[in-house]
């Protein structure tokens, strides 16, 4: 895996940050959902990291959890709220950067 600093330091400081956090207590009925999400949203990270860019599969994919994050995300308690909202600003930040050009 190529150096993650050299590859976008911003990125990479967001991605640590996530992959040390708990998962959040309270997370209500989309759990598995969002259990999903993080999966997916990770993988894509670390393709990301791994090819520096996405192929276009991937952008799809990640563009649809971005959309399901977007409506989950008003339904989250306080407590939980930060944890995905990372997570969307890590697909976000991924999406912008490894898009084809």
């Amino acid at each position: 895996m190529a150096d993650l600093q050299a590859v976008n330091p911003d990125l990479a400081r967001l991605w640590a940050v996530h992959q040390a956090a708990e998962w959040p207590a309270s997370v209500g009925p989309h759990e598995g959902a969002l259990m999903t999400l993080d999966t997916v949203v990770g993988g894509c990270v670390t393709y990301f990291f791994e090819e520096h860019d996405l192929d276009p599969p991937r952008v799809v994919i990640l563009e649809d959890c971005l959309s399901d994050l977007e409506t989950v995300l008003p339904e989250l308690a306080e407590e939980s709220l930060g944890y995905f909202e990372r997570l969307k600003q890590l697909g976000t930040l991924v999406l912008k950067l490894g898009r084809p050009r």
